[in-house]
């Protein structure tokens, strides 16, 4: 909290995309869940549809553990706009059905309501085995 009691929105960020980058990292899907309130928005790419709440959600994130290995989630600086969060980040892991190596580089935008993030949106680039290309 600030001195004047709203949440240090700054701080929340920092704490969330940690927890979220820590259970993206070791593929624990509770870890990622527990970052988002139950009526998540959750929209990750603009060229995609919006997944709405935490049942669409957890589906979504279900894969990870499947289909990625080896990876690291990494986040930047936290910047601020009221109840929103952004930060960028770098994320790279090996596809396991392939042993193909995918860098995807992009941003997080983040709405919180002061505990939990009720909306994110995902916008990143990836690189497939060196090249660039629109695999997920």
């Amino acid at each position: 909290m600030t001195p004047d009691g709203t949440p240090d929105i700054r701080a929340l960020g920092r704490k969330l995309t940690d927890l979220l980058a820590t259970g993206w990292t070791k593929g624990r899907i509770e870890h990622m869940m527990s970052v988002f309130h139950d009526n998540i928005v959750f929209i990750e790419t603009p060229f995609t549809p919006a997944l709405t709440g935490s049942v669409a959600v957890r589906e979504w994130f279900s894969d990870i553990p499947y289909a990625q290995s080896e990876v690291t989630f990494q986040t930047g600086e936290i910047f601020v706009a009221g109840p929103w969060f952004s930060t960028e980040f770098t994320l790279r892991f090996r596809r396991r059905k392939t042993g193909q190596w995918v860098d995807a580089r992009g941003a997080i935008f983040a709405e919180t309501d002061g505990e939990l993030i009720t909306e994110m949106r995902m916008y990143w680039h990836r690189w497939n085995g060196g090249r660039e290309t629109s695999l997920p």
